[in-house]
């Protein structure tokens, strides 16, 4: 049974319905700048294969960025003869900021992004776009670093690539395989709550997209693609590089510092079996589990060469306290952060005194075994010791987590949410639920598109930034 979706939470995912002839269900987008030759082909072959394999009406968007060629009367003139196309202009650079502005004023239930040289091949599109209809994921990105993909490019851009996948996953624990690969797709109501919270207008937008939607717990559908690399490519390798690195650097810092507002992007539970709320089962146990084994298995290794190293020059009821004491500090600290996910120094002094609790209960039980063992035996053995300690080190660490689960870090989910959705103000560009965004009121409507002049249209969508100014060069 389907639950109702909180507030600011996304609608569960269905599959979307073949509508009448005219509704388009998907609107693929190519971003522009100076691109006078390459268009046309590019749109008629687009258009094409869609008109013979798509079986849903579609939509064809050219979105010139301040193209300073003929760009604008090669749209013009395809807009005029090709019914399924439309072109938008923008007076700014930057990839990101006219896949931004012309994703959220289309009507399109599923929106879709190529490069203009087409250097995908087109049989991967159905693919993409698929779990999107479906209702199967939230995003679908191709990927020229599957196994199965056949890629053709040199072994420079081949080395940046790869590079830079693995920089993403060793620094923001990116699980997608591909970032750049110029062949995405978005849902509709993802994308109207996802862009907002994407700050970059140039070449790093994939990534930070596909960063906050993994983060956010959002599906992230993969297709091998077919691939060969264009060589007249306009892209500015080092320059893309260096602002890319400063992209990863403070979309990091901002998931560090839980400053952005991920919880609007939750799903509600689906028909999925798996995903149905059972009684008596905490959430998140699994992983709270894995995450408190760890940090024990590591600080029961630091607790016992603590307690070899006092032992040496104290008796072992001392040498035991201290060494407890010192290892019950850390592990608070490390199980605050690492396990149950609390961060920033609001009541750490407090986690930690209730953390000392803890620690004097199992200071008692191991005390307790130690005093046993030396009423049983005079002179008891070092490994003896060390048996009989690692014997009660196990179930004050059940004991432990227990308490750290229902007192020390209780559970506070509905708080933080309701806390995080009261926090937004009106003039924040952050809205309660769906229905508040200022997307909603598409300039597309029912009636076609005209070829107009958009000014920075993005700038209304984001908070104030004093340097929104993308002076790259972008297609």
């Amino acid at each position: 049974m389907r639950t109702e979706p909180s507030p600011g939470s996304l609608p569960a995912r269905e599959h979307l319905p073949a509508g009448n002839a005219g509704t388009p269900v998907l609107d693929v987008v190519i971003p522009v700048y100076n691109e006078e030759k390459d268009l046309q082909p590019c749109v008629r072959r687009l258009h094409e294969h869609l008109a013979r394999t798509f079986p849903y009406a579609f939509r064809i968007t050219i979105a010139d960025n301040a193209s300073a060629d003929a760009t604008p009367l090669v749209a013009a003139r395809l807009e005029a003869e090709i019914g399924e196309v439309r072109s938008f202009r923008l007076e700014q650079k930057g990839r990101g900021r006219a896949l931004r502005t012309v994703w959220s004023a289309s009507d399109a239930p599923v929106l879709a992004y190529m490069d203009v040289d087409l250097s995908t091949d087109l049989n991967a599109l159905l693919p993409l776009v698929a779990p999107l209809i479906s209702g199967h994921s939230d995003l679908a990105i191709g990927s020229r670093l599957a196994r199965s993909s056949r890629v053709v490019r040199g072994a420079k851009r081949e080395f940046i690539s790869r590079t830079y996948n693995l920089i993403l996953r060793g620094s923001l624990q990116a699980r997608f395989s591909d970032a750049q690969c110029g062949f995405k797709a978005i849902r509709r109501e993802v994308a109207h709550v996802l862009l907002p919270l994407v700050e970059d207008t140039g070449w790093f937008f994939d990534t930070e997209m596909l960063v906050l939607a993994e983060r956010a717990g959002l599906r992230i559908h993969e297709v091998p693609v077919d691939w060969v690399d264009d060589p007249d490519s306009t892209v500015h390798l080092v320059k893309t590089a260096t602002d890319d690195l400063l992209g990863v650097w403070r979309v990091g810092r901002a998931l560090a510092t839980g400053s952005l507002p991920l919880d609007r992007l939750a799903r509600p539970f689906g028909d999925d079996p798996r995903d149905r709320e059972l009684t008596g089962v905490p959430t998140g146990l699994a992983r709270q589990l894995v995450g408190f084994c760890v940090v024990g298995a590591l600080s029961t290794l630091f607790y016992l060469l603590l307690y070899s190293g006092f032992r040496t020059f104290t008796g072992s009821q001392f040498a035991n306290a201290l060494a407890l004491l010192v290892s019950a500090v850390a592990n608070t600290a490390a199980n605050r952060r690492l396990t149950f996910g609390v961060r920033g120094r609001e009541r750490a002094m407090q986690h930690q005194a209730q953390g000392l609790v803890v620690f004097g209960i199992g200071l008692a039980l191991t005390s307790g075994s130690l005093a046993a063992l030396n009423a049983a035996t005079t002179e008891p053995a070092h490994s003896t010791e060390l048996a009989v300690l690692i014997a009660a080190n196990l179930a004050a660490t059940v004991l432990r987590f227990l308490l750290f689960r229902a007192w020390v870090f209780p559970d506070r989910g509905d708080d933080s949410a309701s806390t995080v959705v009261a926090s937004h103000s009106p003039a924040s560009p952050v809205y309660a639920t769906a229905t508040d965004s200022p997307y909603d009121s598409s300039p597309y409507g029912n009636a076609p598109y005209d070829n107009r002049t958009w000014g920075d249209a993005t700038m209304q969508m984001q908070p104030v930034r004093p340097n929104d100014h993308d002076s790259r060069d972008a297609r």
